[in-house]
């Protein structure tokens, strides 16, 4: 997805639960009848692990003839990782990938020096009225991958390991967690994962990670006797074991990884531990010279003033 203006997330409080070391709450954002919540970056906060930016879109339902619609842009620098609990999404890229995204699978494209995609709609979707809700997340590359070549890999729900009991449903979908580990491959160790928990359900989430979060997509969780509402993602400190109770039906995302090899700068959907590198990447969109998106060649969104 192409990063869209938008106000950054409010930072919010210091937690008084001691294993929560910020509480960040998105801003939401209308884009014409679908609302994206930006997480990441957050004034204070500008990864967890890898990911660099998180956006919850939806849940929106569409009308017949409506959808999403986003037209060619560019990347660089990062892997898009884009899961929806509801709907479809259908994906081209420069690489000449063309495949529907739906619940529970998982697409993975890598920009490394470059790489362009749009995320439309097929005539058929639009036939009938749909919902529409799910996560998209950049993950900065290494430093040693960021100038790798363009990449697109798709998972299918049945690929992804699930495990289950007691009230809970995890779905991995990258790293590893619980025992299992995810078929996705990423040059830098990362976790995200989809937890369904029923009320009364604990989901433990243990210090493998040195940098972990949850976000709350839906329902309300408690954490040390504190409670979270949906829209607030939980950042927690590093090498405590911590335990999420579920006291509502709900819905997590959790991801996190070890840190990243030192800050990047981002502007608009370009990533780079290095500003020139950005520079050089918008003289490149400007100028025309990405590939083009078989199948999608007529439009394209233009470098922001």
């Amino acid at each position: 997805m192409s990063w869209q203006p938008s106000d950054d997330p409010v930072p919010g409080d210091k937690s008084p639960c001691d294993a929560v070391e910020q509480v960040i709450v998105p801003r939401a954002r209308d884009l014409g009848g679908f609302e994206v919540r930006r997480v990441l970056p957050a004034a204070r906060k500008q990864m967890v692990g890898p990911f660099i930016f998180f956006d919850q879109m939806g849940p929106a339902e569409f009308l017949i003839g409506n959808g999403i619609d986003v037209r060619p842009h560019p990347h660089i620098g990062l892997a898009t990782v884009t899961y929806l609990f509801e709907g479809e999404v259908f994906h081209r890229d420069s690489l000449g990938s063309e495949i529907a995204i739906r619940p529970g699978e998982v697409n993975l494209m890598t920009a490394g020096r470059g790489i362009v995609h749009s995320e439309r709609e097929t005539t058929e979707a639009k036939q009938r009225t749909r919902r529409l809700f799910g996560i998209q997340a950049w993950a900065a590359l290494p430093q040693s991958h960021e100038e790798a070549a363009p990449a697109f890999v798709h998972h299918g729900a049945d690929e992804l390991p699930r495990v289950t009991g007691e009230g809970k449903r995890v779905r991995l979908v990258m790293g590893s967690a619980y025992g299992a580990r995810s078929p996705v491959e990423f040059p830098h160790d990362a976790l995200f994962a989809e937890a369904v928990l029923a009320p009364g359900a604990v989901l433990p989430l243990d210090a493998e990670y040195d940098e972990r979060a949850v976000y709350v997509a839906s329902g309300e969780i408690d954490v040390g006797g504190q409670s979270f509402t949906a829209g607030r993602l939980l950042v927690f400190k590093p090498g405590d074991r911590v335990s999420i109770l579920a006291t509502a039906q709900s819905r997590l995302v959790v991801l996190g990884g070890e840190p990243m090899d030192g800050p990047r700068h981002i502007w608009w959907n370009f990533v780079s531990s290095r500003k020139e590198r950005i520079e050089q990447a918008k003289e490149d969109w400007r100028t025309k010279r990405f590939a083009l998106v078989p199948g999608d060649e007529k439009e394209f969104i233009p470098l922001p003033d």
